[in-house]
């Protein structure tokens, strides 16, 4: 029978989103927030103070904010009552921080509400984060209950991640800031957890006795999107990897936590980034392949190749697979190959943990191949989790055996909506329930494995290997699989 969660209202706070103006509080701040009050997860006096440079007033933020709901919410979604119950909390301040305009009528706003929680949510460059918690500092905005949440890209090398954390750093104490990875906030990422440990099932064969490899694929149909300028200084490594697929693999990988504490879920992930075998100048070439697309078609018609919608030459990488190993007792020998890129045959985010086969078959030939069981956790879209298991195919004939799925589709096993990984997150903020952010030390440890790999493609002059877009990358990405005997899972 499908159940509802529980809603548990959080105690009233002030956001004060840096970047009001900007595609990511349009497209997920707002909405999200927007679907926590339609929740009933606000309680009063809640505010939503939208602050950047443009010289808008709060009503014409408010007319912003509105255009943005009626863009961005799905069908049915958008309720005129509660649309203008959100717009009436919503504040807006001309800031420039760089210039040091407009921190005094932030200050004066923000006076009424001393006692709620306060979040300041830094959805700007990484350029300007110091100026502007130099201004949070200088201004006196910072209360007992006052946190910042920042997003990425942290950095892009371990140099300018530690640069970055020591500039938030010196102005916050850690457990004030909360490092934002929206991919902790999706639920089959959660789940990884509920899996693991909530059932007496999976966990004694969570290891190198019982599983063969792990694939972890995270794929786009998109290209720059209008991000070219960003993504050629950053490349598919920097982008992806040194963040959402390296927590997802630390999530499927670390040992039990003596609970869901924060600091102790945390210290297992900080583990498994510990253990992740170097890969360097002397096996880079072998263990990691790079792709950049070029023309080709996707479901809407024929595309540009990368160099084409840079109007450019780079050499900057749309595709990255890789063959990481962890080192330590539970995964030794247990391959876990990585694979994300732009302009690939569809949008998919998935986890596959393929176990090791039987030892022996009773079965005759005629009754079919016995199939490796797999356990796949669908990310995005469509979120969910299979167990394909071998069975009898029902009916005459005598036996027939079937790799057939035990599927629960998250959105068809529970009457609730499925929320966006944003909503999660920033009440976790409001909760201070850091269990899903990143802390200092993973930032950096994560940095200390994807920084060699950077380095070794410089040193060696790596190419990238064209693919065409729509496909599922370079041939060599195939390569890297198959000389192990194994071969990248079809998502459906």
């Amino acid at each position: 029978m499908a159940t509802s969660s529980q809603i548990i209202p959080v105690e009233p706070f002030d956001y004060v989103v840096f970047g009001a103006t900007g595609d990511l509080t349009e497209r997920k701040l707002l909405p999200a927030l927007y679907h926590r009050q339609l929740a009933g997860q606000f309680t009063e006096p809640t505010r939503i103070i939208g602050a950047s440079r443009s010289e808008l007033t709060s009503e014409e933020f408010r007319k912003h904010a509105q255009q943005a709901l009626k863009e961005h919410l799905k069908k049915g979604e958008y309720d005129d009552a509660q649309v203008a119950k959100f717009l009436g909390r919503i504040e807006y301040v001309s800031v420039d921080a760089t210039n040091n305009r407009g921190w005094d009528d932030l200050k004066k706003l923000l006076e009424e509400g001393k006692e709620r929680v306060r979040a300041f949510y830094l959805a700007v460059a990484p350029g300007i984060f110091g100026a502007i918690c130099d201004g949070i500092r200088d201004h006196k905005l910072i209360t007992k209950q006052t946190r910042i949440v920042v997003e990425k890209p942290l950095g892009r090398d371990l140099d300018s991640a530690l640069e970055l954390n020591n500039t938030v750093g010196k102005v916050f104490r850690e457990e004030q800031i909360f490092r934002i990875d929206h991919y902790l906030g999706k639920e089959t990422v959660q789940n990884l957890m509920a899996l693991r440990f909530a059932n007496a099932l999976y966990e004694p064969l969570w290891n190198a006795n019982h599983i063969d490899h792990v694939q972890i694929t995270v794929s786009e149909e998109v290209g720059l999107e209008g991000r070219a300028g960003y993504y050629d200084k950053s490349g598919a490594l920097r982008d992806m990897v040194q963040n959402h697929i390296l927590n997802v693999l630390c999530m499927v990988a670390m040992e039990t936590p003596y609970s869901m504490d924060a600091e102790a879920v945390r210290d297992e992930k900080l583990k498994v980034l510990r253990s992740l075998k170097p890969i360097n100048a002397d096996n880079a070439g072998y263990l990691t392949v790079r792709g950049q697309y070029r023309a080709g078609a996707s479901r809407g018609g024929p595309v540009k190749g990368y160099l084409e919608e840079l109007d450019g030459e780079s050499n900057t990488e749309t595709f990255v697979a890789i063959k990481a190993e962890i080192d330590n007792w539970r995964w030794a020998g247990v391959p876990f190959y990585i694979r994300t890129g732009k302009r690939l045959a569809s949008r998919v985010s998935e986890i596959v943990v393929t176990f090791k086969p039987i030892p022996h078959s009773i079965f005759e030939p005629s009754a079919g191949r016995v199939v490796a069981n797999q356990l796949v956790l669908r990310v995005q879209p469509d979120e969910g989790v299979k167990q394909w298991l071998m069975i009898k195919s029902p009916g005459q004939g005598g036996m027939r055996l079937r790799h057939v799925p035990l599927d629960m589709t998250f959105a068809q096993a529970f009457d609730s909506r499925n929320p966006d990984a944003y909503e999660r997150l920033l009440l976790d903020v409001i909760r201070a329930n850091q269990t899903l952010f990143m802390r200092r030390d993973e930032v950096e440890m994560a940095w200390n494995w994807v920084d060699p790999i950077l380095k070794a493609w410089e040193e060696t002059g790596q190419p990238v290997q064209t693919y065409t877009a729509g496909t599922w990358g370079p041939s060599k990405s195939i390569a890297l699989i198959e000389r192990d005997g194994r071969t990248w899972h079809e998502p459906e």
